[in-house]
C-alpha cells in the first residue's frame, strides 16, 4: 500500500519557497540565454526516447549554459509572466477535467505533473498549451481512468499526436515519478470529522465556525465542493434556527482576521 512517509513525493518533490523560485528563475535564464544564442527557444523532441535538443540540434550542455552575445526581435518573457501563464493553464486543466467529468484525483495529479515539469523547464521551451493536455493524459493512465490520445484530442479540438510526443519528455522530467498525493483525501476526511463534530452536539460553536472558516479558505483555492450547499446539508441535519447566510458572514469574519 502507498505510504506518503516513504514516497517520493516526500522525499524529492517537496520545497520551500525560496527553492520554487531559484528554480523558476533558473529555467528563465536558461530559456533568454537561448534566445539571444538562437532566437528562439523552442526545443526539438525526438519522439521515440523524449531527448530533448536546442534549435540547431547541437549539444545539450551547449545550448542551455553558453551565453553567446546576439540580439533578437523576439523579446523573452520575464519570470513573473512566466507565472501567470502557469496560473492561467493549471486553470485550463481545471477546465479540461471538468469537460470531460473526470474524478477530482484526474485532475489534481495532472495539475501536479504540470507544476513538476515547469520546475525544470521554461514555457519557453515547451508550450504549456501541449504539455498541459500530455499531464492529462498521463494523469488519466496513472490514475486508472484511461481515455486515449485520440478521444482527449477529439474533445479538445486538439491535435492528439502532439499529446504523445510530448509524453516521453513529461515522463523522463518527473523522473518516472508518477504517484502523487493530492489534498482532495485530507479535506474529504475532515469534513467527515466536522460532521461527526455537528452530531455529537457538544456546544462548541465557536470552535465549529473557526474549523469551518479554515475548509472554506481552502476550498476557495482548490474548489472541491459547493461551500453554501454543504453547510445548508449540514444546518439541515442539526435543525438550526442560525440561518445559513449568517453563519457565512461568520466565517467570512473570522477568514478577514
Amino acid at each position: 500500500m502507498a505510504d506518503f512517509r516513504t514516497s517520493s513525493q516526500r522525499e524529492r518533490w517537496i520545497f520551500q519557497p525560496h527553492d520554487l523560485m531559484e528554480k523558476w528563475a533558473a529555467a528563465n535564464q536558461r530559456a533568454v540565454e537561448t534566445l539571444a544564442q538562437y532566437g528562439t527557444t523552442r526545443m526539438k523532441l525526438d519522439q521515440f526516447d523524449g531527448s530533448v535538443y536546442p534549435p540547431d540540434h547541437v549539444s545539450v550542455e551547449l545550448a542551455f549554459f553558453d551565453s553567446v552575445e546576439g540580439s533578437s526581435d523576439v523579446k523573452p518573457l520575464s519570470y513573473e509572466e512566466e507565472q501567470l501563464t502557469r496560473v492561467f493553464y493549471e486553470q485550463k486543466i481545471q477546465e479540461v477535467c471538468a469537460a470531460f467529468k473526470f474524478p477530482h484525483k484526474i485532475q489534481a495529479t495532472a495539475i501536479i505533473y504540470f507544476k513538476r515539469f515547469y520546475l525544470q523547464w521554461s514555457v519557453m521551451e515547451h508550450h504549456p498549451k501541449h504539455i498541459m493536455l500530455t499531464c492529462v493524459y498521463t494523469s488519466c493512465k496513472v490514475e486508472e481512468n484511461h481515455v486515449s490520445a485520440e478521444e482527449l484530442g477529439k474533445g479538445i479540438q486538439q491535435d492528439y499526436q502532439i499529446i504523445l510526443a510530448n509524453e516521453m519528455v513529461l515522463l523522463k522530467t518527473l523522473d518516472f515519478d508518477l504517484i502523487v498525493y493530492a489534498p482532495y483525501r485530507s479535506i474529504e476526511g475532515f469534513i467527515d470529522d466536522l460532521e461527526g463534530f455537528c452530531r455529537a452536539g457538544n456546544g462548541a460553536p465557536q470552535r465549529l465556525k473557526l474549523a469551518l472558516a479554515a475548509l472554506h479558505k481552502f476550498n476557495d483555492i482548490l474548489r472541491v465542493f459547493n461551500f453554501e450547499r454543504y453547510l445548508e446539508t449540514i444546518f439541515s441535519r442539526q435543525h438550526s434556527d442560525c440561518p445559513v447566510e449568517q453563519f457565512v458572514q461568520s466565517i467570512n469574519a473570522i477568514n478577514y482576521l
